[in-house]
């Protein structure tokens, strides 16, 4: 049994629920952190996200074409990227406009066939630097007085897309992608915010330049706050890599009489050094992380044996620290304060109970 769930079993047990939880909502898929108890998301707890709409793609008809500047164009077929090197890798995934204990977010075993070969194959040209992905669903947008039918679209730099665990992936959990998943094939990008996960993939570009769709010149533009000298600086960034975050997800009273604080923490893939919890604003306090799985691009669950804990509301917040020292930051850091977008909201969520 994974640490997590055996945390779980082994203390038993009554959960005491967050104060302001809403109920779950099975039409709209969220993870409920209070109900989560495994290291692998359930595919009913697992959120989707559409743009254009949710396209009905025929399997058997489907092709994926790689095209731009490559020297040798390629299609293929679902069975033929089925027929190529096997590759399953277990990633977190994050919308990035997940707010800060939100529910937009999953753990999951990820199947496919690495993209960095097929690129490799098709013989990138000199001067191509981008990789452009193309998806079925589409819609029109405006875009200086002119209307054009547009792809969602989403691009990786060269050297990020021949990473090893950038896939063009088919199975989620060990089963088929489903529709709302990106059905049939969708690319998984390890480290990044779902929206470069783009679904319902049917065209690879090789560019000579950055590509600036809607979904990542206009759309998913995170824009911040900078203070120097005595001026605010305005800057705006493409959303791309995913930022520090950790959750409290479950509290339960034990038989003991003491509760068991439960959370999980996730990154960019950059190793996790630290995980902390504050209790009504005191002093940040060790919390014990998970020795196992530890898996690069997946969170990492910790616990937090809390002993003689007042009757009464409390406030318990979270902190994680990775090996380079970058710190989730509180909602009054600059980063944070400064942000006019809802986009990558990873400060400290919050967390009341009533004991």
């Amino acid at each position: 049994m994974i640490p997590f769930a055996a945390w779980a079993a082994e203390h038993g047990g009554v959960v005491i629920p967050f104060e302001g939880s809403s109920a779950f909502d099975r039409e709209k898929p969220r993870l409920p952190w209070e109900q989560t108890t495994e290291w692998i998301t359930p595919q009913e707890h697992f959120f989707w996200v559409g743009h254009y709409g949710y396209p009905e793609v025929d399997a058997a008809a489907w092709r994926l074409d790689v095209q731009g500047m490559v020297e040798r164009s390629r299609s293929f077929s679902l069975e033929e990227l089925k027929r190529r090197p096997r590759k399953e890798v277990p990633v977190t995934l994050e919308c990035s406009g997940n707010p800060p204990a939100g529910g937009l977010v999953g753990n999951g075993k990820w199947t496919g066939t690495p993209l960095g070969p097929i690129l490799k194959e098709c013989g990138v040209k000199e001067g191509g630097i981008e990789v452009v992905f193309f998806a079925a669903d589409t819609g029109k947008e405006k875009i200086r007085g002119g209307e054009y039918e547009q792809q969602f679209s989403r691009s990786l730099s060269m050297g990020e897309a021949m990473k090893e665990n950038v896939l063009l992936c088919y199975e989620m959990n060990g089963k088929p992608l489903e529709r709302n998943h990106g059905a049939p094939v969708r690319l998984v990008a390890p480290g990044w915010y779902g929206v470069a996960w783009v679904k319902w993939l049917n065209r690879i570009e090789v560019h000579d330049r950055a590509h600036l769709g809607r979904f990542m010149g206009r759309d998913y533009v995170t824009i911040r706050g900078e203070e120097r000298d005595g001026k605010t600086i305005w800057q705006e960034t493409s959303v791309g890599r995913m930022n520090l975050k950790s959750v409290v997800g479950r509290v339960s009273r034990q038989p003991d009489g003491n509760l068991l604080v439960m959370g999980a923490a996730w990154g960019d893939g950059t190793q996790l050094a630290k995980v902390e919890l504050q209790v009504d604003g005191g002093e940040w306090r060790g919390v014990e992380l998970a020795k196992s799985p530890v898996e690069k691009y997946c969170w990492r669950f910790w616990k937090y044996e809390w002993k003689g804990a007042a009757a009464g509301e409390h406030a318990l917040t979270s902190r994680v620290t990775d090996v380079k020292g970058r710190v989730q930051p509180s909602p009054e850091d600059p980063s944070i304060k400064l942000k006019k977008t809802y986009w990558e909201a990873n400060q400290w969520a919050v967390r009341k109970i009533k004991v």
